[in-house]
């Protein structure tokens, strides 16, 4: 077979997980130094130029994240998934954080790819999410043993309906800083703002709206405009980073941004997630269950601004730019304090495409494998 060997050809799947879409890779085709691997992530996405026009990247943060699966050595979890955030246009990968869209993808990918064995029915898979190293169990739709993308589920921000995937988010507390409050105060006052900084399946910054001078119902594109206010954000997510343990976040998209205000749509709390440098078009899965958790904890900037549901587990409805997303959140509230167990989410995914993309070989030359055309 003839190859072109200026180009390393790698196998994907192109996948909408959520409300983000990327490429799916077999974390086995793809170099094990990180360093080399970001230069992979960067020509495959076309990081560089706002429209990602050399690649495969869509223009937008939500359009230019990848994930890597691998079977797992974890005796609980059959996958593991290695996130990675690739940045528009500065040509920078982030491997710090994990994204719940996209892993809404990785139980059907992970049957795709062969790594899982689909059942008749439903198929379980356990995931480890290894960033962060949250666990995340899985219900993907395989009647027949194929998956099936066909349903009637619905997510707010993606258009149709798709057959739904159940994710149960467990152990997602203080995976990247350590702690459920990482500053180990509910409420800290930072540039004249009061924040909570909460660290619960995504290290976030949590403000009120109206401490910024918002309403906190504007849309995605109003607030991307208003670059005032992005900058005074920035500001107090950089001294909110060092505070919370994570060193210099200048260059990192994490602790994410959140800001909070009243419901109006009949939902718990609306909110507004940033990515951090412009507006998420919806709502993160990870930053859903931050947010929810603030919500639920007695003591943060949420309270006040909402009904806490008297159930456990707790129904959080967060209303967003594109519509709302409901978080079941497990928790516990005693003398020793709030301690939140798991969150659960419905989403869905579809596969869009499957073969090879390709990338420069002078940036990679790729495994003999590829070479060999296998």
């Amino acid at each position: 077979m003839a190859f072109d060997m200026t180009q390393t050809p790698i196998p994907f799947l192109f996948m909408r997980g959520g409300t983000s879409r990327g490429p799916y890779l077999n974390r086995a085709d793809l170099p094990d130094d990180l360093d080399a691997l970001a230069q992979v992530l960067i020509a495959m996405v076309g990081s560089g130029h706002p429209l990602n026009i050399d690649g495969i990247g869509g223009g937008a943060a939500v359009t230019t994240k990848v994930a890597m699966l691998s079977k797992s050595d974890d005796d609980w979890a059959d996958v593991d998934y290695f996130f990675a955030q690739v940045s528009v246009e500065d040509q920078l990968v982030d491997f710090k954080p994990t994204c719940g869209n996209i892993l809404s993808g990785v139980g059907p990918a992970a049957i795709e790819m062969g790594l899982v064995s689909a059942q008749d029915g439903q198929t379980a898979v356990n995931i480890r999410a290894v960033n962060t190293e949250a666990r995340v169990a899985a219900i993907v739709q395989t009647p027949d043993g194929v998956v099936s993308y066909d349903g009637t589920a619905r997510i707010d921000g993606v258009p149709g309906t798709s057959a739904p995937v159940a994710l149960q988010f467990m152990e997602t507390v203080g995976g990247v800083t350590g702690a459920f409050l990482p500053t180990g105060n509910l409420v800290d006052v930072i540039d004249g703002i009061e924040v909570t900084c909460m660290d619960v399946a995504m290290p976030m910054v949590i403000a009120k709206a109206a401490s910024f001078g918002l309403s906190g119902y504007e849309t995605a594109a109003e607030l991307d405009e208003n670059r005032a206010f992005f900058d005074r954000m920035e500001a107090v997510r950089l001294k909110a980073g060092a505070l919370m343990g994570m060193g210099d976040v200048s260059k990192s998209v994490t602790p994410k941004f959140g800001v909070l205000a009243p419901a109006t749509q009949g939902g718990t709390i609306a909110a507004r997630y940033f990515m951090p440098w412009n507006t998420h078009p919806s709502m993160a899965v990870t930053g859903a269950q931050c947010l929810a958790a603030c919500v639920l904890a007695p003591g943060t900037v949420a309270d006040g601004m909402a009904a806490k549901p008297s159930d456990v587990p707790a129904n959080i409805t967060l209303e967003h730019s594109s519509g709302s997303i409901e978080v079941l959140v497990d928790y516990a509230q005693s003398d020793a304090g709030f301690v939140i167990k798991s969150a659960g989410l419905v989403r869905t995914a579809r596969k869009i495409a499957a073969g090879q993309v390709f990338i420069p070989g002078s940036v990679w030359a790729g495994h003999a494998a590829n070479r060999d055309g296998a």
